[in-house]
C-alpha cells in the first residue's frame, strides 16, 4: 500500500526529523519526502498492510506540521468510443 500526502514541511532538517519519528513509530513503513514538489510530498509505503493515515497525520500535527492525503486521480490518457453499426 502506498499513500501520498501534501505537507507544509519546508526544509530537509525538518523532513529528516519527521522521517526518523515516522520510522520509529511505524516500523513497517518506508517514507520519503519530495520537497521540490509544490505540495511538499510525503510518500509512505507499507508492504505489510494499510497505512494508518489518521495516526500519521496526527504524528506530523504533534510536531506542528500539516499533512493531507492526496486523492488518487486516475485519468485515462485515451478515451475509447465505440459505435454500434447495424
Amino acid at each position: 500500500m502506498v499513500e501520498v500526502f501534501k505537507t507544509n514541511v519546508c526544509d530537509w532538517m525538518q523532513a529528516d526529523m519527521l522521517l526518523s519519528h515516522i520510522h520509529n513509530t511505524f516500523m513497517d513503513y518506508r517514507a520519503n519526502f519530495d520537497l521540490d514538489d509544490c505540495d511538499k510530498i510525503l510518500r509512505v509505503e507499507c508492504a505489510t498492510g494499510n497505512i494508518k493515515t489518521t495516526l500519521l497525520v496526527n504524528l506530523l500535527k504533534k510536531f506542528g506540521y500539516s499533512a493531507e492525503v492526496l486523492p488518487d486521480e486516475y485519468k485515462p490518457a485515451v478515451q475509447l468510443l465505440f459505435t454500434v453499426r447495424e
